[in-house]
């Protein structure tokens, strides 16, 4: 099996054993459902479970994490109902979902925050109720129960990498000039990636420009790309380093509208159709892939556990908890899953072996011209 690949291999694995583990643990006693403890939920007779998302700009909340939570959750428990918001950047709004969710009766919140430090309102709240919190993807405040995402600065790295190995491909080497579109600062994880670019790219090339790109928008982006072309001159930047595909769109679009047909390298995030369509075109130079139904079946293993009152038990040794310090200095028992980086080599390895996409959505009519469509077996 490729190192890149196995990803849903081991998601159907994971998802078999852990079905397995819990319809043992039917009856078991809750630590949500009340303050007092006195509720119980079982895999057998079902429970609720609330799952918060925080935006929908990015594809991958509705067209990835939200079906596959829901699919890993039914596999581990049929009869559970799931309850679902998505609170388009807003932070009150996602508060207001989350009252909502505690008055139904959830037994158990996933919680991807908007905004990881407000959010320690929703955990308290949640925890004042016996209800555990699973923070997803981005570590919310508050003391939440378990915590699932990728190996974050790893990601920063990864991308700060395969930047310095494409100026090098291009002949820039120790005098290289680049842009960083970093994310938003109100999301734990865009400090994580920053910190992980950072210490790959200090001291290896001049960071002209730098900007931190409010709620992750596209539109921000650009405008702060066309920022840096008017103080810097589009022709002096070698390369950007951009924290995520939706962004790498809008830092495209700025340098296409100031005249530049020969792209610098850019990097993005997410493995978005979009930005694998740049990939293959020659806008973008890499994405970083991150097995989002991993990530979504480990987070329905924590909801399913912590709603029975079960430990998590890691189905491999890639997937075993960890320990990762909120932004409180609390202790949280974590997994935290490798990003793999993508360029337009790795592509058949990844995306289209894990099967995130087939050739056909990749090889669309208007992309069949690419060298990358013409070398693939499309039959």
């Amino acid at each position: 099996m490729n190192k890149r690949s196995g990803f849903m291999f081991r998601a159907a694995v994971g998802a078999a054993a852990a079905l397995s583990l819990f319809a043992t643990g039917c009856g078991a006693t809750t630590t949500g459902g009340s303050a007092e403890g006195g509720d119980t939920a079982s895999v057998e007779e079902g429970f609720k479970v609330g799952l918060l998302l925080p935006e929908s700009q990015t594809a991958r909340y509705e067209e990835y994490d939200k079906p596959y939570f829901t699919e890993s959750l039914k596999e581990l428990c049929q009869k559970c109902e799931l309850r679902y918001q998505n609170a388009d950047q807003e932070t009150s709004k996602q508060q207001s979902q989350a009252e909502a969710m505690l008055t139904s009766g959830v037994d158990v919140l996933v919680l991807d925050a908007v905004d990881a430090e407000a959010a320690s309102g929703i955990v308290k709240n949640a925890k004042s109720q016996g209800v555990p919190v699973v923070a997803y993807d981005r570590l919310a405040q508050g003391g939440v129960d378990y915590y699932v995402s990728f190996d974050n600065r790893r990601v920063g790295e990864v991308q700060g990498q395969s930047l310095l190995q494409a100026l090098d491909e291009q002949g820039n080497g120790d005098d290289a000039q680049i842009v960083m579109i970093n994310g938003s600062p109100t999301d734990p994880n865009a400090a994580k990636f920053k910190e992980g670019a950072h210490a790959v790219l200090d001291g290896q090339v001049e960071i002209a420009a730098e900007y931190d790109t409010p709620g992750w928008n596209a539109n921000e982006a650009q405008t702060e790309m066309e920022q840096a072309i008017t103080s810097i001159g589009a022709d002096n930047i070698d390369g950007v380093y951009v924290a995520n595909d939706g962004m790498a769109a809008g830092v495209v679009a700025a340098l296409k509208g100031a005249g530049v047909d020969d792209l610098p390298p850019i990097t993005g995030q997410d493995a978005e159709i979009a930005g694998i369509h740049r990939i293959i075109s020659g806008e973008q130079y890499m994405t970083v892939y991150k097995a989002i139904r991993q990530e979504a079946q480990v987070a329905a293993e924590m909801a399913v556990a912590a709603a029975t009152g079960k430990k998590y038990q890691a189905q491999s040794d890639d997937l075993a908890l960890t320990k990762v310090e909120d932004g409180d200095g609390k202790s949280v028992e974590s997994v935290l899953i490798e990003p793999v980086p993508v360029t337009v080599d790795d592509i058949e390895d990844t995306v289209i072996s894990d099967g995130f996409y087939t050739v056909d959505e990749i090889c669309t009519q208007r992309y069949q011209d690419t060298d990358f469509c013409q070398g693939i077996d499309q039959g």
